[in-house]
């Protein structure tokens, strides 16, 4: 229930990318764009740019909670993405936090690999995403290759995606969207599972590359969430959105990936 007319407040948890392109900071901007309050609490701080990562950080888990504590301390919390963790310790930290304040509405995107190539999350954590904060997922929202290393078998087909979601959602999370982006298809295919059934999106595969839109994506979803949507509808219109800024891309700095361009959404 929104008070008084007030924008609802969304937290991501995320890592920090000094292009601007990806974690929290295109989370920020998808939640400007939506018209939501985001708050951060910042995981790892990243030296990175359009074309590779040069050095990760990632913070203890005194600062991290310190963060945790203090937004929610203020703010009430409509909406969480999850992105970037780091480390096992702070991926049982935040599900442990998560399961103490029962927070609503809580998306995770599984970051393991920066679409520049670089890995984001340590290997030790894979089972303890798996096993502690999955089961706390309203939506998670993997791509192929993340949904791969969850599952500890290959997806090669649109077929294999849909067996994918349901068996995700086998882990406890309630709903998965699958981004079919890394298949080798002429139409990108986005797979989403609930308990009401499955949708396929597709969309036109473009010919640059554009970094941020695992991040934008499972961001617009928490903030249709935090608006009041429904979970079917907030994924519809967070795929809108992501293919006017994909649309918008640009590329500002010397690599070859584009940034996407945030609007406000239908």
């Amino acid at each position: 229930m929104r008070r008084n007319n007030l924008p609802p407040c969304v937290l991501s948890i995320a890592g920090s990318d000094s292009g601007s392109a990806a974690g929290a900071q295109a989370d920020l901007k998808t939640f400007s764009a939506y018209g939501v309050h985001g708050l951060t609490a910042i995981t790892a701080v990243t030296a990175q740019n359009t074309r590779a990562i040069t050095a990760i950080r990632v913070l203890p888990q005194s600062m991290l909670l310190a963060q945790l504590d203090a937004v929610l301390a203020d703010f009430r919390i409509a909406a969480v993405k999850i992105g970037m963790l780091g480390n096992a310790a702070n991926t049982r930290l935040v599900a442990r936090w998560l399961c103490q304040h029962r927070l609503p509405n809580v998306v995770i995107d599984p970051v393991l690999v920066a679409s520049s190539g670089g890995r984001l999350l340590a290997d030790n954590a894979i089972a303890v995403l798996r096993r502690e904060l999955l089961p706390l997922a309203h939506m998670l929202t993997p791509n192929v290759p993340e949904a791969e290393t969850l599952l500890g078998r290959p997806i090669q087909t649109y077929s294999d995606m849909r067996i994918a979601a349901k068996d995700l959602r086998g882990l406890g999370a309630r709903s998965v969207l699958i981004k079919g982006g890394h298949l080798d298809t002429a139409q990108v295919r986005d797979h989403f599972s609930d308990d009401d059934g499955d949708l396929e999106f597709r969309h036109r595969r473009r010919d640059y590359s554009v970094r941020g839109t695992g991040c934008t994506l499972a961001s617009a979803v928490a903030a249709g969430l935090a608006l009041g949507l429904s979970t079917c509808d907030a994924v519809e219109r967070a795929e809108r959105y992501l293919q006017r800024a994909f649309r918008a891309a640009q590329r500002l700095g010397r690599g070859p990936s584009h940034i996407l361009q945030h609007h406000l959404p239908n």
